[in-house]
Order: structure tokens, then C-alpha cells, then sequence
């Protein structure tokens, strides 16, 4: 009798299991990121990221047998807020291009490429979102371009320096926006290749916000400060920075991940906009480290932190990418409140086009 009802019971079991565990149409709710370790947000990129301009960089990516990534404890990514994320690890360097963060047999200050780096942190960390910031040091050399806005001030040349920079600076536009959806299409490569599925992690690609504009009071539009023209301003802040935000909206939806539009993030912010008062800037004036002087290899890098976003910048815009990432908005833009602070907000293009 014991016989009969344990095979009944057996039976009932696995008509159960038939049931309830066999359907493969039946949705399967994963648990997250595979892999074990601690929830985490990773940045790529270069120093809009890395923390360039928010001071106190860790020893080794200061200077340290050639390692000038500038990673500071103030970048965006260790002040993101995200549910469950108890970790942030910050993979950007100043200076990288696309193909930094891109596979390949790459160097950016003594460091392999950053997906590579990507990669090996998946063995012990189950990434949750990742964010990106390139392009800028691909073909449109935007800091470059605000150091030769400094040197048109600085000669006084007769033409502003933008003059120049609008020739081919759609050119220069549509050239960088392959380099930035390869580097985005081999992020998304090695997620996968260690068992992430799409739904697994979110992915931000972020533009990048004008550190300096227009309104500069004259008194500081001086080696105090911020050395420009106003009509160098003028097109940084209304022309340069949006359009080239627009390029990377255009790499983001074709990289099939989510945008992020800092352009106007820095408005009445922006370098020496407070003249004698920078308590309200959220970037860096024209900064130089003069005991870098007394060392040769120092020496190139003393105004590298000049025109970057500074700790209370970081602070902004990791208030307004946490407030994004809690949404499943594809893309939004950062502007200030009414409360003073960057939030996440429907971009001008987007309210444009519908």
C-alpha cells in the first residue's frame, strides 16, 4: 500500500513539474547580472568621467610612471544612486578616444583598452549599468579647440578662433560618430560574451556640457580666469557643444542604447560665470599647478585640469544620470530646476522633432 502511494505521489509530482517548470514559452524572471560580486556601476570614457578637474586623483593615475587618467573619489560614477548598486568603478582616463574604450591593442597613459578592462572586472563584479562619455578626443578635438580659442585671446588675432573650427566642424562631426558606435557596439560585445543579455544592465551614452559661455563678466576674460572672446564663448557654449551633442544622440540610437544630453547642463554655471564668487561654478577656471613646474614629465600636464567639470559638477550631473537611470526613458536631457540642481528632463531636440 506504502508502494502504491509513494508512486502516486511521485506521480503527482512530476505532473507538477509538467505543469509549472516545462513551458518554454513560460517568461523566466532573471535574478540581474550574472556572474557573482557586488551590484555595480562602471563609467568609460575619458576625463569628463575619469574626474578631471574634481582634484584629489589617486596616486597611480597622477602622474605615476606615465599615468596622467586623473581618476578622482568625486566622479559622477562613485555618486550615482541606483537600486541595489553598492559598488562604482571608474574605468575613464583623460584624454581617451573612442578607440580606447573600444577592444583592441590600444593605450591611453600606460592603460589597455577600457572594455578589455571591462571585461576582467566581470569576473568578480555583476555590472548593473555602465556609462560612457567619448568622442570628444576623436576628430572633433573639442579641448583642443578651446586651447586654440585660449591662444586666439592670447594673440589677439584678427578673426575669432571659431572662424576657423566651422569650416569642417560638421566634417569632423560625421567622422567621429562611427568611431563612437564601434566602441559602444564592443562594450555591448563583451556584456554579452559573459552571459549578459540586454535586459541584464543598462548602457548611457552621455554628451558633454559647455564649460564655459558667453556671459563671463569682462573683468575675468583674462589669464585670472577664463582667457577667451566673447565670440569664442558665444560658439562653444550655442553652436559647438549642441551640435556635437547631437552627433552622439545619432551614435546612441544606432549603438541601440540610451542618451544622456549635457549640452545645457552648465548653463549660468560655466567657468568664471560667478566672476568674483565661484561658489555656483560647476567647472574649473584656468587652473594651473604650479609646483608641477619643478618636474619635467610634470610640467606638460600643469593646466590639464583647466575647463573640466569640478567636484560640485560631478555631484550635478550624477544627481540628474541617477534620476535617468531610474526611468526607462531612452534619452533626456540635464537642466537645471527651479531648486538650482541638474534634473533629468525631456531634451529641447526631442521636444522639437514631436
Amino acid at each position: 500500500m506504502l508502494g502504491v502511494l509513494a508512486l502516486a505521489a511521485v506521480a503527482v509530482l512530476v505532473a507538477v513539474v509538467v505543469l509549472t517548470g516545462s513551458d518554454s514559452d513560460s517568461p523566466v524572471d532573471r535574478p540581474g547580472p550574472p556572474g557573482t560580486g557586488p551590484l555595480t556601476v562602471v563609467s568609460l570614457g575619458d576625463s569628463t568621467l575619469s574626474g578631471e578637474g574634481a582634484g584629489d586623483y589617486t596616486p597611480d593615475t597622477d602622474g605615476k610612471d606615465g599615468n596622467w587618467c586623473h581618476r578622482s573619489p568625486h566622479a559622477m560614477v562613485h555618486q550615482i544612486e541606483l537600486t541595489g548598486v553598492t559598488e562604482s568603478i571608474n574605468l575613464a582616463c583623460s584624454g581617451a578616444p573612442s578607440g580606447h574604450v573600444a577592444l583592441g591593442d590600444v593605450e591611453q597613459w600606460t592603460e589597455p583598452s577600457q572594455a578589455g578592462q571591462l571585461r576582467e572586472l566581470l569576473d568578480d563584479h555583476r555590472v548593473a549599468a555602465v556609462i560612457v562619455a567619448i568622442g570628444a578626443n576623436d576628430d572633433p578635438h573639442f579641448s583642443r579647440l578651446i586651447s586654440e580659442c585660449f591662444t586666439a585671446w592670447f594673440l589677439q588675432q584678427d578673426s575669432p578662433c571659431n572662424a576657423k573650427i566651422k569650416r569642417d566642424w560638421q566634417q569632423r562631426l560625421d567622422a567621429m560618430t562611427p568611431k563612437v558606435v564601434a566602441a559602444l557596439e564592443d562594450v555591448k560585445q563583451v556584456l554579452k560574451e559573459a552571459g549578459y543579455e540586454r535586459s541584464d544592465y543598462e548602457i548611457v551614452l552621455q554628451s558633454y556640457a559647455s564649460p564655459i559661455g558667453p556671459d563671463i563678466p569682462e573683468e575675468w576674460r583674462n589669464l585670472n580666469g577664463c582667457p577667451f572672446r566673447t565670440d569664442d564663448l558665444r560658439w562653444v557654449a550655442e553652436t559647438g557643444a549642441i551640435e556635437l551633442s547631437e552627433a552622439l544622440r545619432s551614435a546612441a540610437q544606432q549603438a541601440d542604447v540610451r542618451f544622456l544630453d549635457l549640452s545645457r547642463a552648465g548653463t549660468g554655471h560655466e567657468a568664471c560665470s560667478g566672476g568674483d564668487n565661484a561658489e555656483d561654478e560647476w567647472f574649473t577656471r584656468f587652473t594651473v599647478r604650479w609646483d608641477d613646474f619643478q618636474d619635467v614629465d610634470r610640467a606638460k600636464h600643469v593646466i590639464q585640469e583647466s575647463f573640466h567639470p569640478n567636484a560640485a559638477g560631478h555631484e550635478q550631473i550624477a544627481r540628474c544620470m541617477s534620476e535617468f537611470l531610474a526611468t526607462d526613458d531612452r534619452e533626456a536631457a540635464c537642466l537645471e530646476g527651479e531648486d538650482g540642481h541638474l534634473h533629468a528632463a525631456p531634451s529641447p531636440q526631442s521636444l522639437a522633432r514631436s
